[in-house]
């Protein structure tokens, strides 16, 4: 099955804007497009020149009065102004995150989710992991919730996530998920679908639910199936050897990478879950250890040193000890890299 190689980037602007009263926010606003063959200056430069054109694009929002650029100023309404002016070939989505608790994305055919971050702190205990496992002991995690959902029309805010989500907040929260019925096993996948099926009533146009069972591991579930992801981060030396002399990246530097492996498999059956994340950090061990505290320049099929060889090399790699491997993304700034792999493409879970 084909590879689809999508690049990421980001940019940041300040701005107040009017919506029920005057506030402000730093913004965050992000793109990702399927960018063709030779458009950026040089081969591996498509990262920095697409961070070089969303800056252009939201420079004009910087510092200003948002209800003077646009009728409504929401963080969809956002997502759209900047989409229209990008002016980029194969633009997947742009999105605009408000606060580190939600924002909107805009896909390529213009339609909007909305989506919200909620926390809850609870216990639980996993009753079929084998003898020994860790998480058959009760422990607990500060969970969080991403709820996406789709934003048909003006009528859906954020708020109306809020009103939906409150019931359930006091139900979860300071309390152990075993004793809720439904949750006897909760799995971060099960946890997902639960919620998914909890939310569904008063969020017609729930589009999916992304459980962060701690910041570097969780499910995401879109009503039909469940997909989980591991996060690993990564420091190693590179540069770009296409690039010109007089471009910074020509030179031996480095980035603290961040990486998301994205894995779909069904679930099994009595265990709750696609895979185990500890299987998951040690199968990749090896690929992780190929990568970490090393010039990636110098290792056999990453002498470009861009993330979409990186990308493809560890998809590759990685594709070969986890056959539930389907995607991987991979950062060498904030928000500013390459998507790859096969299947949906969409991205599920934010914030950046």
């Amino acid at each position: 099955m084909s590879l689809t190689t999508i690049t990421t980037a980001l940019a940041g602007f300040e701005s107040a804007r009017r919506l029920r009263t005057l506030h402000g926010h730093g913004f965050v606003a992000t793109v990702a497009a399927a960018l063709p063959a030779g458009w950026a200056p040089y081969a591996g430069g498509a990262v920095p020149a697409l961070q070089r054109r969303l800056a252009e694009t939201v420079q004009p929002l910087d510092q200003v009065l948002l209800n003077d650029m646009l009728a409504e100023p929401s963080d969809a309404g956002l997502a759209r102004w900047i989409a229209a002016r990008l002016a980029v070939p194969g633009l997947q989505r742009s999105s605009v995150q408000s606060t580190d608790r939600q924002g909107a994305v805009v896909d390529a055919r213009g339609g909007a989710q909305l989506w919200r971050r909620y926390r809850f702190q609870s216990a639980h205990r996993l009753p079929h992991v084998p003898p020994g496992h860790k998480c058959g002991r009760m422990h607990g995690h500060g969970f969080e919730a991403v709820i996406h959902v789709r934003a048909d029309d003006d009528t859906l805010t954020h708020d109306t996530i809020d009103d939906a989500w409150a019931p359930l907040h006091m139900r979860l929260n300071y309390r152990c998920l075993n004793d809720l019925r439904g949750l006897e096993n909760p799995t971060s996948e099960l946890l997902s679908s639960w919620l998914w099926k909890e939310l569904q009533a008063t969020l017609p146009t729930l589009a999916g639910v992304t459980v962060f069972e701690t910041a570097s591991c969780g499910a995401h579930f879109d009503g039909t199936g469940w997909r989980i992801w591991k996060d690993f981060s990564f420091d190693s030396a590179s540069l770009l050897r296409h690039a010109p002399a007089d471009d910074a990246r020509a030179q031996l530097h480095g980035h603290t990478y961040l990486l998301r492996l994205h894995l779909r498999a069904p679930l099994v059956p009595r265990m709750g879950w696609a895979v185990d994340f500890g299987d998951v950090k040690t199968l990749f061990t090896p690929v992780f250890n190929a990568v970490d505290h090393r010039p990636l320049h110098e290792i056999a099929g990453l002498e470009d040193g861009d993330t979409a060889t990186l990308a493809a090399w560890i998809h590759a790699h990685g594709k070969e000890r986890l056959p539930q491997l389907e995607r991987v993304d991979l950062h060498e700034t904030r928000g500013c890299g390459t998507e790859l792999g096969t299947g949906a493409m969409e991205r599920p879970w934010l914030p950046a």
